[in-house]
């Protein structure tokens, strides 16, 4: 068991601003059209919506990306595939205003830019509501011609980050070649490398870090986590069958557990159960506030202390949010350390 010693993280966390952190794989934008309730249409029995706004986000791995640019103030860059289309530029732009080097950006043609559409209506006296979601997405594994322009990119990029993230939403991107090489990589240049993956982990040998939830690693182990004696041997066998050194384990409002590969233990409460609003891209906020962490030399169970601050800040907002290195400080400074005794 230990206490937080707040004063240690309030001395180093300017640290953060120092690193730069190159994100890797599945790039989307969340495109949120919201409108007012204006009638039932004649044509067919559904809503007319008098457009209000359109509001873009980065979301998928480019919600890491904004995370990291947030944290650092712009040490950030991108890897990945666009397609050619109407929203390519979009994404691009978007990641522009967020301060996101995207000379890394790959276009594919035959490939779409993933878009997740979201549109929400309102009435008189009513909040905001979601009536459809939209998506715009290919799945399939890149093409061998595009694998290896990423491959390319990576050669270049790496030498030049403190750390990197592979950001594995399932869409293809990261192909078994492309994690192999972004692997390598990072070890020959003595980088942090972290995954944030939810199927598949063993495909991610010899990271650093790898940060699944508990139902992403229950599927993976084969069997639920009930009591101590599961969350132990869990954390164990993705060890194992993963070869990184450590795994960070988010469970929801049990906090989360750090296992090293030294097998120390390190148990970290929720620091936020009151202001829950949305936990929507809560996990990239970590992975970007872990990995950071590690990079400016954290040892890693305040590395996941600091991640788990930053989700708490941003579950306090709707959508897929950020937050900055002063907005951490001025949440250490008001906690009560004394609630916050770290399990080892």
């Amino acid at each position: 068991m230990f206490s937080i010693d707040r004063d240690y993280i309030l001395e180093n966390i300017y640290k953060l601003k120092d690193k730069k952190v190159l994100i890797v794989g599945d790039l989307a934008i969340d495109e949120m059209i919201y409108g007012d309730t204006e009638r039932i249409s004649r044509e067919a029995p559904v809503l007319i919506l008098l457009h209000n706004k359109t509001k873009i986000i980065l979301g998928g791995g480019s919600n890491a990306a904004h995370n990291i640019s947030t944290l650092n103030n712009g040490k950030a860059g991108v890897i990945g595939v666009i397609g050619d289309d109407y929203h390519a530029p979009i994404l691009e732009n978007a990641f522009i205003e967020a301060n996101v080097d995207t000379s890394g950006l790959v276009i594919d043609k035959n490939r779409h830019t993933t878009v997740k559409t979201r549109i929400s209506g309102t009435c008189s006296q009513s909040i905001s509501q979601q009536i459809v979601r939209i998506d715009r997405q290919t799945t399939t594994p890149l093409c061998a011609e595009t694998e290896a322009k990423v491959i390319k990119k990576l050669e270049k990029a790496i030498p030049n980050y403190d750390a990197i993230i592979l950001s594995d939403y399932h869409l293809g991107t990261l192909t078994q070649p492309i994690v192999d090489k972004a692997i390598e990589l990072a070890h020959k240049y003595n980088k942090i490398i972290t995954a944030d993956a939810q199927k598949t982990l063993n495909k991610y040998q010899g990271v650093t870090a790898i940060t699944p939830n508990q139902p992403d690693t229950e599927k993976f182990v084969g069997y639920y986590i009930k009591d101590e004696e599961t969350l132990l041997k869990a954390g164990k066998d993705v060890i194992s069958d993963t070869n990184a050194q450590m795994v960070l384990v988010t469970r929801g409002d049990k906090g989360m557990v750090l296992f090293e590969k030294n097998e120390k233990v390190t148990r970290i409460p929720v620091f936020n159960k009151k202001d829950v609003f949305d936990v929507t891209g809560a996990g990239d906020t970590v992975i970007a506030a872990f990995t950071l962490a590690l990079a400016a030399g954290f040892e890693p169970k305040y590395a996941a202390v600091i991640g788990n601050i930053a989700a708490s800040i941003v579950i306090r907002h709707y959508g897929c949010a950020t937050t900055t290195v002063e907005e951490i400080v001025e949440n250490l400074k008001i906690m009560d350390m004394k609630k916050f005794i770290i399990g080892g």
